[in-house]
């Protein structure tokens, strides 16, 4: 109720607003002419010519940049592999960070902490690249132990494990 007595107070004023009539002269506008639209934009000649570069320039139309070269892999051998993920996430590593089963990562028994190695799957071609960051596997007769999204990669998942080959990637 209150709601629309304050609209009715409200329309009441502006039906009482003065007219432009009762307004002051500076307040009262009045159309005047306008200037064409194309005259109220500034002239440009053309512009004038870009300046030579000074010092060594790169002319972008013919450079190529260098390709980045896959550092050459190390094969260390093969053998069977397979991952652990949900059970063992987040949990904490032998090099003590975070086990994370959605990062490229593995487990290897004596490989250093940090290396790079290339995992192959030689039934599908797949190949990912894993850093070890853990050790294992415990598990009879496996060489290495990725992660749930690296498994996923080399289509491990659907068996567990798989027969892969290895190959350290120099650093």
């Amino acid at each position: 109720m209150a709601n629309r007595a304050f609209r009715i107070l409200l329309f009441s004023v502006a039906l009482a607003a003065p007219t432009t009539a009762a307004l002051p002269q500076e307040h009262v506008h009045t159309a005047r002419a306008l200037p064409a639209f194309e005259s109220s934009f500034a002239r440009f000649e053309a512009l004038p010519p870009a300046p030579e570069p000074a010092g060594h320039v790169v002319d972008l139309e013919t450079f190529e940049p260098p390709v980045e070269a896959t550092p050459p892999a190390r094969p260390i051998g093969g053998g069977v592999a397979s991952y652990y993920g949900r059970r063992f996430h987040g949990r904490q590593t032998a090099n003590g960070e975070r086990f994370d089963m959605h990062a490229m990562t593995a487990a290897h028994r004596t490989l250093p902490f940090g290396t790079l190695v290339e995992v192959t799957n030689p039934v599908t071609g797949k190949r990912v690249t894993v850093r070890i960051n853990d050790r294992g596997p415990f598990h009879g007769g496996r060489v290495i132990d990725v992660s749930r999204a690296a498994a996923t990669e080399l289509g491990l998942i659907r068996r567990g494990h798989g027969h892969v080959e290895l190959a350290v990637l120099d650093q």
